[in-house]
């Protein structure tokens, strides 16, 4: 296939049925599983908490057009947002952890079946809510936008199952529409990158959810889709380790070790550096 420009990618209609096998896990957990550590120091049971904030802020701020309290300190800086961001999701965590496993299932079932009813009403051309701060963005289209929320509920449900010592997520097409949305990070991730105008960068996903893509150099970098005939580098990785590479979960020595490299490893650096979440 030749290389083409990644078309939108369109979560809409994926919130509902990944948000169902979630709640259909939780009420099957036992409660040691709850306490389980997920990701960094949250337990199975801060995860749930942060996924239910999220999606409620969702649809406060999006569909009731609800205005949230200021920051309590200037954002001048990305390391000022970071900071934000970190504080408001570590308040709503700490407060929950006064709820039991079956009140934070109930309100997770709520916020998840109300963030779907809206954002399947959402039409696709619609303008994006918020800027994708990990693709350079202020501001998005809202496919992209909504994209954004839904690798937030993939990969944070992935991370509860691993925890909880469950299976993963059955559809591949749910991983596949949440790497073609965190890809997209990658001309931000590659910016200081130089290289001739024209030079690619191949990347083979493979696995159920893979598939072929390349970043090309024209006056900065732009990511496509298709098989690259001539690339200066080509990185391999499995659907199983991309998702963890681009949302914080390998570090760049553990990514170097999870991809396979041919070719100009100087243009592969940026890509075990890629983050497509606010770290």
């Amino acid at each position: 296939m030749p290389l083409t420009p990644l078309p939108p990618t369109d979560t809409r209609s994926l919130f509902r049925p990944v948000s169902t096998a979630l709640v259909d896990l939780l009420r099957a957990l036992p409660d040691e599983a709850w306490t389980r550590t997920a990701v960094g120091t949250w337990q199975v049971r801060d995860v749930v908490a942060h996924l239910t904030d999220i999606g409620m802020r969702r649809v406060a701020f999006h569909r009731d057009r609800h205005t949230p309290p200021p920051p309590p300190f200037p954002i001048e800086s990305d390391r000022d947002f970071v900071r934000f961001i970190n504080r408001i999701n570590a308040d709503w965590v700490d407060a929950a952890r006064r709820l039991s496993p079956r009140q934070l299932t109930a309100l997770y079932a709520a916020a998840a079946r109300e963030l779907a009813d809206f954002l399947e009403s959402v039409p696709f051309d619609a303008p994006g809510l918020f800027g994708v701060s990990w693709a350079g963005e202020m501001e998005s289209a809202g496919w992209f936008d909504i994209g954004r929320e839904f690798t937030e509920q993939w990969h944070h449900q992935a991370q509860i199952r691993e925890a909880a010592g469950a299976l993963p997520l059955a559809d591949p097409a749910w991983l596949q529409a949440t790497l073609e949305i965190l890809l997209r990070g990658l001309p931000h991730a590659y910016r200081a990158q130089e290289a001739p105008d024209g030079a690619i960068v191949a990347v083979h996903i493979t696995g159920p959810a893979g598939g072929r893509y390349a970043l090309q150099r024209d006056n900065g970098w732009r990511l496509l889709a298709g098989d690259a005939s001539s690339p200066a580098v080509h990185v391999t990785v499995a659907d199983d380790a991309a998702w963890r590479l681009l949302t914080n979960g390998l570090s760049e020595s553990a990514a170097r070790d999870a991809c396979t490299v041919t070719g100009d490893a100087t243009l592969a650096a940026p890509f075990f550096r890629a983050r497509s979440i606010v770290v």
